[in-house]
């Protein structure tokens, strides 16, 4: 007699109330596609979620091109934005990959 068992991990997404539309830069790819999301990771067992892995979900910046997440603790413009003091402004580039004036010394062409 056999009996197979599935174990696994699952994560439910959903956007953060009061978040749903802000878009913010990844600060890893560089996009503004960055979105603030809630994130609960399950233990699973046969498909049904069991334990959570955390007591509280995690309130995150993702990219949906890069996959790349990071804590909203960490992002003081998104907090901003939350607070309502974004004023619908887009947000700060922290890259400094933004087209500015060109160095001196270097030809303009029209």
């Amino acid at each position: 007699m056999f009996f197979f068992f599935t174990c696994g991990t699952h994560t439910f997404n959903s956007q953060l109330k009061g978040a749903e539309h802000i878009t913010v830069q990844c600060q890893n790819c560089g996009n503004f596609s960055g979105r603030v999301m809630k994130r609960w990771e399950w233990f699973t067992f046969c498909f049904v979620p069991i334990i959570p892995f955390s007591l509280k979900p995690y309130k995150e910046v993702g990219c949906h091109i890069c996959n790349f997440w990071q804590d909203i603790k960490y992002r003081p413009d998104v907090q901003q934005q939350m607070q309502g003091a974004g004023g619908g402004q887009p947000a700060v580039m922290m890259g400094g990959n933004g087209q500015g004036a060109p160095p001196s010394g270097v030809p303009q062409y029209k």
